[in-house]
């Protein structure tokens, strides 16, 4: 199975979600979804301000297989986006956790986080998709 850290909450739509603890989260997607989309060549990243409402799409990942519409996990506001991926959308494939990180968000509801997927339940979640 792809590389899922257990440091991250998930989605069942294969958003990952890091947890600053200064009341900001970042968002990108898994190393699941990337292997999924294939060499990814576009990200429409959102803008900065803008307020989501969790499930909400807010980016899209355009791959030479298919276009993704990306959520955010929570609610709350879009505080910045990975411009890196405006010239360079690969870093998704090449550094799904680090690099390749889509927007970072300042939730409404931190305590919302816990409601997420941990390492384990993603794991399980991509398997009974299989």
């Amino acid at each position: 199975m792809s590389d899922v850290p257990a440091d991250l909450r998930y989605t069942k739509t294969h958003e990952w979600i890091k947890d600053h603890g200064d009341g900001t989260v970042t968002v990108g997607i898994t190393d699941h979804a990337q292997e999924a989309l294939g060499d990814i060549v576009f990200v429409e990243i959102p803008a900065s301000n803008r307020q989501v409402d969790a499930q909400e799409a807010c980016a899209v990942v355009e791959s030479v297989k298919a276009a993704s519409d990306i959520y955010s996990p929570l609610a709350g506001e879009i505080i910045e986006a990975n411009a890196l991926l405006n010239d360079t959308p690969d870093a998704i494939n090449n550094s799904p956790y680090d690099e390749g990180w889509i927007f970072r968000l300042a939730p409404r509801d931190p305590g919302a986080l816990t409601a997420l997927l941990d390492a384990d339940a993603y794991r399980q979640s991509v398997e009974d998709e299989t």
